[in-house]
């Protein structure tokens, strides 16, 4: 489905999130935080449009997607970045190897979030950090009925117009209806063994940016002489 989207698919996001997109996206790298001599994973990368910022400013970041559609264009266009073909339940890099990891609109495709959310701690460095971007629950009730009528509605009809597979859209939408709200997937992360979440509402809760820490492993005990 997403190697079918891949060659509009950025231009497809921009039109579908009404612009909102790019501020999204600088808002979860500011968010991230990373800075040069630190290694980023970007999970659910697509075609690298999330990833570009941190090559930009010389950080080191493996972009990683199931989808070698999406592999393949992003390669295209920006052959400076690394791009690695990954399942996120069951990622391709050793412990600890991440300073910081992010994901954006992904793990709502992954089929077992959670093992997902076990997996990125697993491969981030004690004390690193997580930042999760993705569709939530709008805040204010009037407007989460428009939303909700926008995404099953409008949204594959405006898809229809912007790309060769406007079923996938289809999808996305219901996908989005169906997940959790901001506090359910707070739950979900923490109970993955990550600390300190916490999240900020996007565009009056559209999107939440979740953060969180991967636990710092205690020192032993030092023991007595003699």
């Amino acid at each position: 489905m997403f190697d079918d989207v891949a060659p509009r698919y950025d231009l497809a996001n921009d039109i579908l999130s009404l612009g909102q997109a790019r501020l999204w996206r600088k808002i979860v790298v500011d968010a991230v935080g990373a800075q040069p001599g630190q290694r980023v994973l970007d999970l659910a990368a697509g075609t690298g449009t999330s990833s570009e910022p941190y090559a930009d400013a010389g950080i080191e970041v493996v972009a990683c997607d199931f989808s070698l559609g999406m592999l393949e264009v992003g390669k295209r266009r920006r052959p400076d970045i690394d791009f690695v073909a990954g399942d996120a339940m069951n990622l391709p890099f050793a412990d600890h190897s991440f300073d910081a990891v992010t994901i954006s609109f992904g793990l709502r495709n992954v089929s077992d979030p959670q093992k997902a959310l076990a997996e990125m701690l697993r491969v981030t460095k004690p004390g690193g950090r997580l930042v999760l971007c993705e569709f939530s629950h709008p805040t204010f009730a009037p407007f989460r009925t428009v939303y909700t009528e926008y995404l099953m509605r409008a949204l594959p009809t405006v898809a229809r117009k912007v790309t060769s597979n406007p079923a996938a859209y289809v999808y996305l939408a219901e996908s989005i209806r169906a997940w959790p709200n901001q506090e359910g997937l707070a739950g979900w992360v923490a109970e993955t063994g990550w600390e300190n979440c916490r999240y900020r509402n996007l565009s009056g809760g559209i999107v939440a940016v979740h953060r969180a820490t991967k636990p710092v492993a205690p020192q032993s005990a030092a023991r007595p002489a003699g």
